[in-house]
């Protein structure tokens, strides 16, 4: 999952729409729609993120949190280390040896080391 498609899937849930009904509603396949929540399809569209922040009725702060949120939900990231320290290259290949099995509450504490001003909880 991606953090949009969990933001958009919490939307969705939260106001009793199946993913037929809000796809039908956006003009876009339940399918895209379904893989776009479990993190099956890459970053939204900035036109497809805003008709879903008009379809919500998000403004001002939540629309563009939404907006970030597209931005960090690329399902398929590579990272180039290749003039960056051995220790920065280390990293990035334990991190994508090892995520699938690190706790979320490990998650989100390396997140905001990275990240401080993000204020995610988790």
């Amino acid at each position: 999952m991606t953090p949009f498609g969990e933001r958009v899937r919490g939307l969705r849930r939260a106001r009793g729409l199946s993913q037929r009904e809000m796809a039908e509603d956006l003009h876009i396949s339940a399918a895209y729609l379904s893989a776009l929540e479990h993190g099956r399809k890459g970053r939204p569209s900035a036109g497809l993120v805003h008709q879903i922040c008009e379809y919500f009725g998000l403004i001002w702060d939540e629309a563009e949190e939404m907006k970030r949120l597209a931005e960090l939900s690329h399902p398929r990231v590579v990272v180039d280390t290749a003039r960056l320290s051995a220790a920065a290259t280390e990293l990035a290949n334990l991190l994508a040896a090892r995520i699938a099995r690190l706790p979320e509450e490990t998650i989100c504490r390396l997140i905001a080391e990275i990240d401080p001003d993000r204020g995610r909880t988790g």
